[in-house]
């Protein structure tokens, strides 16, 4: 999927934002006045959804960001191995492969419905 730009002033908290190529998921945001030569800027604390890993970035409140088009989607689980999964889109009938950790697995059957997150051309299971 693609991305849109947003002002990040019109970013909120629990939504999303592209830092350093990474979907992050945004888990606050702190604004400092405008001081007597600038303008005001916005601290963004962020966590990575496929990575999990915490960024932090400064920006102006002007300033235009990335914002990811993430997909929310519903699959069922068609073969499971001990290293992947198979997956059938229940809207497009798409079938794809992903994988998966020992902590996923053991809640995974064949026939079993599944979330997952389409963002930025990658995939993962966030609900089983």
């Amino acid at each position: 999927m693609a991305w849109t730009q947003q002002e990040v002033r019109e970013l909120k908290e629990g939504r999303y934002m592209l830092i350093d190529e990474e979907p992050c998921r945004i888990l606050s945001i702190q604004t400092s006045k405008p001081g007597k030569h600038g303008e005001a800027k916005a601290r963004i604390d962020a966590v990575g959804i496929f990575d999990g890993s915490k960024r932090s970035v400064v920006f102006p409140v002007k300033h235009k960001v990335q914002v990811p088009m993430i997909g929310k989607r519903q699959a069922q689980v068609l073969s499971l191995t001990d290293t992947e999964v198979q997956l059938m889109d229940l809207e497009s009938y798409e079938t794809f492969s992903l994988a998966i950790d020992a902590e996923t697995k053991p809640s995974l059957s064949p026939g079993a419905e599944v979330q997952y997150i389409d963002a930025m051309g990658r995939r993962m299971i966030s609900r089983t």
